[in-house]
């Protein structure tokens, strides 16, 4: 007659609860990192969203620190033919409390078409800027920067894809990306 001991059967069963309860806390363990973890991200991102909505005045319960671009700065263009070439103008109406950076208005063209220098309404002003230093900015409410268009060969030109480049910030400590606002322009054939 054979005599099983519990004692065997029972110490087997304490290495296999052993092993069962070690690899259930430890997927306890990771449930419980992955749930941490992935609240925590929950938390950044709807703090860095609410972050930037509280920003640019997407917020309704609270008021705005900084306008958007459009809001800050309205940019519009006009052009003329005249007998030297089109005179194309660039008006920007700056909101109180915001500036446009003088060095940062370009123009691009089309091959074929050539420019003059920028002349402006109004006289920049020199800020010591913390991004680029001490530089020549526009402060005033409206600026108007006026170039004149003409044609490398004397001949017009019909829809001239013209791009401008500009940049402004606002006092309170925000710089606005560049900005490009495209447009066609006719260019006159200078007359002689």
């Amino acid at each position: 007659m054979s005599i099983k001991t519990p004692l065997t059967l029972s110490a087997s069963n304490k290495l296999t609860s052993k092993s069962t309860s070690k690899k259930s806390h430890i997927f306890a363990l990771a449930l419980a990192s992955i749930s941490l973890f992935t609240g925590l991200m929950a938390t950044s991102m709807t703090g860095q969203a609410a972050g930037l909505n509280d920003l640019f005045g997407n917020s309704q319960s609270s008021a705005s620190k900084f306008l958007s671009v459009d809001q800050a700065f309205q940019v519009s263009s006009s052009s003329k033919a005249t007998s030297t070439g089109t005179r194309f103008s660039i008006n920007f109406d700056i909101t109180p409390g915001h500036y446009v950076y003088k060095d940062q208005l370009t123009l691009s063209f089309p091959k074929g078409v050539r420019a003059t220098p920028f002349t402006f309404s109004q006289s920049p002003v020199s800020i010591n800027d913390p991004t680029f230093g001490k530089v020549p900015v526009f402060t005033q409410r409206n600026v108007v920067a006026t170039t004149t268009l003409t044609s490398t060969n004397g001949k017009p030109i019909k829809n001239a894809a013209v791009v401008i480049g500009w940049q402004g910030c606002a006092k309170a400590g925000l710089c606005y990306p560049p900005e490009k606002i495209k447009t066609t322009v006719n260019v006159a054939a200078t007359r002689k």
